[in-house]
């Protein structure tokens, strides 16, 4: 989300001018206050849509690991629920009961022991619902520590330096330390062994992501798990999980189904995961569910009167739109276990095929095939010293694709990678016009002498 800020870039400042077919007697539109009377609502649209047009095609966006296709009757849906206001359940009391029907299904998905009595929400996306997750974290660790006469003020949290955002956002807005354990040679995840040695009696829990941004593997939570049930036994110190599930979560119930990862481990707690990823709903839609309710501290749950009725919240947010939240049950209802199961297979055939074949170019190696998450990374071979990643970046961006480089975070800031995120709509024959078009810069970047582009001048992803 752009963020508005007097040192950010400068944008033009002067009137707009439309075109005259379109302005209808209008000579010029401030751009950063209101005009001073109404537009014809053609001739505003018409000025808008011209602008949008300067963004790059969603559905050739590589970088994006959010849903940029639906169906119509999807679609339609959300129309007829855009002015639906979440929050308001008494209200509307059957978008709040899809809502409670998609967290039940979700609770079931992921093995909760709870069964039929869901503890979840929806939330506007992942991040929201990580900060619910590691929040339930801190307030149950500063019960047990008040409970045994100890001390509350030096929370820290541990997980990989390959985490979100929001996972730094969430230590700072509450105080939380952060212990980030960095990258390690071609080590790229969270180890049980390197999480442990972060653990004391003052963590409220560990992070273990079940399919990272920088390469599309998942975190061995299994692994994570039984290292810490070893550190209890010998240390008396019980640390809790959550896993980050935002894409992974909505991927291996369908079609890694032997990955144990979820609540059937009894030390994992919570899971957020992105719905407007691969649950296939355009954004913003997030999931947060608890194992049970003990899981969830009651001091987090607000009991609101609304419009006439009691009820009660835990998310961040209050007021926002159903329409995704029903968009997510018809995806739910639409496609089934066998459906979702069909869609995210597809997407890792398309994934590892691809990854194949960038392989065979010859000025690549891959860092992941694609065969966890549909997500690949891949960097240039040793032998290659006249372009950067960030030079094929670049170039690709002439033929419409965006394919973010980016550089690894510490102790492998020396790594540049491409990567690839196929999701649904990313076809085999997509496919093979990104090949096609990727041998055509190729034959370009070859003949240059030195690279061009580093991650200062190469577009404008930041991981």
């Amino acid at each position: 989300m752009a963020l508005e800020h007097p040192g950010a870039p400068a944008a033009p400042t002067h009137d707009l001018a439309p075109a005259p077919v379109f302005s209808r007697d209008v000579l010029t539109i401030p751009r950063h206050t209101l005009p001073a009377e109404e537009l014809d609502p053609d001739v505003a649209f018409q000025l808008v849509h011209d602008e949008l047009m300067l963004d790059g095609n969603a559905r050739l966006n590589l970088a994006t690991f959010v849903t940029t296709i639906m169906e119509p009757q999807a679609k339609l849906l959300m129309a007829e629920c855009l002015d639906k206001n979440m929050i308001d359940k008494d209200e509307y009391p059957q978008t709040a009961e899809l809502e409670s029907r998609c967290v039940n299904i979700l609770s079931n998905l992921w093995n909760s022991p709870d069964g039929g009595r869901a503890t979840g929400c929806s939330t506007t996306g992942s991040s929201e619902a990580a900060m619910l997750g590691g929040l339930a974290l801190k307030r149950r660790w500063a019960a047990r520590q008040k409970a045994a006469g100890k001390p509350t003020d030096k929370p820290n949290i541990v997980m990989g330096i390959n985490v979100q955002v929001c996972w730094e956002k969430f230590a700072n807005y509450w105080d939380v330390e952060m212990r980030l354990v960095p990258m390690e040679g071609d080590t790229y995840n969270l180890t049980p062994e390197r999480a442990v040695a972060q653990c004391d009696e003052n963590t409220i829990g560990v992070v273990a992501i079940l399919g990272s941004t920088f390469d599309g593997s998942y975190e061995p939570v299994a692994d994570i798990c039984a290292a810490l049930d070893d550190l209890e036994r010998r240390t008396g110190v019980d640390v809790p999980v959550h896993v980050d599930g935002a894409s992974g979560a909505f991927v291996a119930p369908f079609i890694d189904p032997d990955l144990v990862w979820d609540f059937r481990l009894p030390r994992v707690q919570s899971i957020n995961a992105s719905g407007h990823k691969y649950g296939l709903v355009y954004p913003g839609v997030g999931w947060a569910v608890w194992r049970d309710a003990d899981a969830l501290p009651e001091d987090l749950i607000m009991w609101v009167n609304y419009l006439g009725d009691e009820m009660p919240t835990f998310a961040l947010n209050f007021s926002r739109p159903g329409a995704q939240v029903v968009a997510q049950y018809y995806n739910f209802l639409r496609l089934g276990f066998d459906g979702y199961q069909k869609v995210q297979q597809y997407s890792r055939d398309v994934a590892t095929r691809l990854s194949a074949e960038i392989e065979k170019l010859g000025p690549f190696k891959l860092l992941t095939r694609g065969d966890e998450l549909p997500v690949f990374a891949f960097t240039t071979a040793d032998h290659v010293d006249n372009f950067t990643v960030f030079d094929v970046s670049n170039s690709m961006r002439e033929r419409g694709w965006l394919v973010p480089a980016y550089t690894f975070p510490d102790n492998r800031t020396d790594l540049a990678a491409l990567r690839v995120v196929v999701r649904q709509g990313f076809s085999h024959d997509l496919a093979d016009l990104l090949i096609k078009d990727l041998k055509r810069q190729l034959a370009i970047l070859e003949k240059q002498p030195a690279p061009v582009h580093d991650e200062s001048t190469a577009g404008g992803f930041h991981h």
